[in-house]
């Protein structure tokens, strides 16, 4: 009787869920799953049996969490709860040891699971894909690949990113162009960290075929959590051009960098920008910019669709300007 007793009590205990959040609606439903985040009025909550499912803040009329998150209830600062207890219709408790604080729900902006400063490896990333096939009185063929990722462990975060371009225009090739990148931050406090990197571009079409910098400066990430991050530097670099007819030149620059991304509506959608600002210490340039700016759509977890533009510029060169736009639009996979 014991036994049976014992087998019974470990069969129910595993087909319960683990530490699952639980979420009560207005309308007396009750569902339960893994609260992933909340904003911009949408609370996704990560189920078995429906995935991700955006739920409509309003409707919702409290919930439960045994795992801490971060609660925001303005714009900029925000309260780590250990676990959420349900409340009355439309309140929810913080708990936080012996000073539990009941909030109005309709108070809270946003929720999003807290992320340590320094953690074991976080890696993250994306590949986008474009392809553009036209047939008529001038055939044309384009090819974009891009990919962008980022790994941390401790207090050292390895970036990389590249690209490729390819275009022909009645089987003259038109652009065909590489691009790679590798930057190696270390975090000096929770915000501040130094960058060194190193790029390369590659162009077999224009007159200036090679590009070669080195660079390093401090930098500063403002946030990196489950809603997206933000990050600028400052940097002074060295580069070499060489240019199609051999001849080469190098010169130093100072340059402020930016890397911004941000999921809105429950992360279904995601706006993206990132580049380079520089000013050369001599008078081989005015200017130079190099900015990528996007949207992305996600249909499943990891799959979605992307619509990007690309400016390229060397402003004042006394070997010539650059100024490239380029537009795609594509699908991908994020991780």
């Amino acid at each position: 009787m014991l036994s049976r007793t014992l087998l019974c009590l470990a069969v129910s205990t595993a087909s319960m869920p683990l530490l699952a959040d639980t979420v009560w609606l207005k309308n007396g439903d009750r569902l339960t799953g893994t609260i992933k985040l909340f904003d911009g009025g949408k609370l996704l909550l990560q189920t078995d049996y429906g995935g991700a499912i955006p739920l409509d803040w309003s409707k919702i009329k409290t919930l439960e969490s045994k795992e801490p998150l971060l609660v925001k209830q303005n714009q900029y600062t925000g309260e780590v709860a250990k676990s959420l207890q349900p409340s009355d219709d439309g309140k929810v408790v913080l708990a936080n040891g012996d000073a539990p604080k009941t909030v109005e729900m309709a108070s809270i902006q946003q929720i999003v699971k807290p992320k340590p400063v320094i953690t074991d490896l976080v890696w993250k990333g994306n590949i986008d894909a474009a392809l553009d096939f036209q047939r008529a009185e001038r055939d044309s063929d384009d090819y974009n690949l891009s990919f962008k990722t980022s790994a941390r462990h401790d207090r050292w975060r390895h970036n990389a990113k590249g690209q490729y371009n390819r275009e022909t225009q009645d089987d003259v090739v038109t652009t065909d162009d590489w691009s790679a990148e590798y930057s190696l931050d270390y975090f000096l406090t929770d915000k501040f960290y130094w960058d060194g990197r190193i790029n390369y571009k590659r162009d077999k079409v224009e007159d200036l075929s090679r590009e070669r910098t080195v660079g390093t400066g401090p930098g500063y990430q403002f946030w990196d959590d489950e809603l997206g991050a933000f990050k600028v530097g400052g940097l002074l670099n060295r580069t070499d051009y060489e240019f199609s007819n051999g001849e080469k030149t190098n010169f130093y620059s100072v340059a402020g960098t930016w890397d911004y991304n941000r999921y809105l509506v429950g992360k279904k959608f995601e706006f993206f920008t990132n580049g380079e600002l520089g000013k050369p210490l001599s008078g081989v340039a005015d200017y130079s910019l190099d900015v990528e700016a996007g949207l992305r759509y996600k249909v499943t977890d990891w799959a979605s669709l992307n619509l990007k533009a690309e400016r390229d510029i060397i402003s004042g060169s006394r070997d010539g300007d650059v100024n490239k736009t380029r537009y795609t639009a594509g699908f991908g996979v994020t991780w």
